[in-house]
This record gives structure tokens, sequence and C-alpha cells, in this order.
């Protein structure tokens, strides 16, 4: 059973290392452009069970990563004790999408039907290929439908359900 506040939040990355002496902290980035995991603040992460709000207050790209300075965290032991934590912010920190556009855990569970009505299965996750993304999707078996026309026909948000132009075999 998953609580409803679980359901608001979305896991935007996680605290995965320690920068300097002074208690900065390195961030793995699951927002795109990578870099805008500083901009949605506050961020939520759970410490013994319990849902701490964490503020930063310097933030920057710093070669391939991105490290934070945090709120009340001045050096490096209480730093530690972070390390591993996961990310999260409130579902409505995130700017609203134009019409049509829709956030990658928004489309997680929809179910996929071909044009022939074959139902494939659920979209469990989203993959960024580099050229396109990509829905994998299981049913009877696991297919990856790229994300773009002409494979993705329509997205029903009020059935739940997207059509594509894909056969069940492939």
């Amino acid at each position: 059973m998953s609580n409803n506040s679980t359901n608001k939040r979305l896991l935007i990355g996680q605290i995965n290392g320690l920068f300097g002496v002074q208690g900065w902290v390195k961030l793995f980035s699951h927002a795109n452009p990578r870099k805008n995991i500083l901009s949605y603040q506050p961020w939520h992460v759970e410490v013994d069970g319990q849902w701490k709000t964490l503020e930063i207050v310097k933030g920057r790209v710093q070669g391939k990563t991105i490290v934070a300075q945090l709120k009340d965290v001045n050096d490096r032991e209480v730093a530690r004790n972070y390390i591993g934590t996961d990310i999260y912010i409130e579902r409505d920190q995130l700017p609203k999408l134009p019409k049509g556009e829709y956030y990658w855990d928004e489309l997680t569970g929809l179910e996929v039907v071909n044009t022939t009505g074959v139902k494939l299965g659920k979209i469990s996750y989203m993959v960024d290929t580099g050229s396109n993304n990509v829905m994998v999707i299981n049913g009877e078996k696991e297919h990856w439908v790229p994300y773009i026309e002409p494979f993705l026909i329509n997205i029903d948000m009020d059935t739940r359900q997207i059509l594509v132009d894909w056969d069940e075999d492939f």
C-alpha cells in the first residue's frame, strides 16, 4: 500500500556523495536538463522514516556532477548522514506542461493498445535512448515502442489508455 503523500511526490534525484569540507553534497539528478534539480525547491527527503524538508542555500554544476549546499548542513560529518538519500519534490512544484504533453510518471501504468485492438500491456517505465524516448510496455511480453509519431497515435488520460501503431509480435 502506498500512502497518499508519496503519490504526490516525485523522485527527482539522490544525494550520492560529499563535496569539499563545508558540508556540500554531490547530487545525482533525474531532472532534464540535470541542473534543473536545483530549481525545484524545497526538497523532501525521508530520514529514519520521517519526511523532512531540505532547503538549498547554493548549488551549481561542477564538472560532470551537480553540487549543493544544504541549509544547516555545515560540515562533512552532518552531510555524510544524507548520502544515499532520495530527493523528492511535490508534484505541484513542476511547471504545467502544454496540453498533450505529459511527464513520464504520468504515463507509467497506462494501458497500451494497438490499432487492431490488442492490449500490449502497461507502461512500466520510459527510456531516453538519446535519439528519442521509448515506452517500455509489459504484458505477455515486453515491447519497446518509440514515444514518437507515427507509432504514438493517441493518449487518453480519461481512459488511461495509449493507442499505438505497433504489431503485437514485434
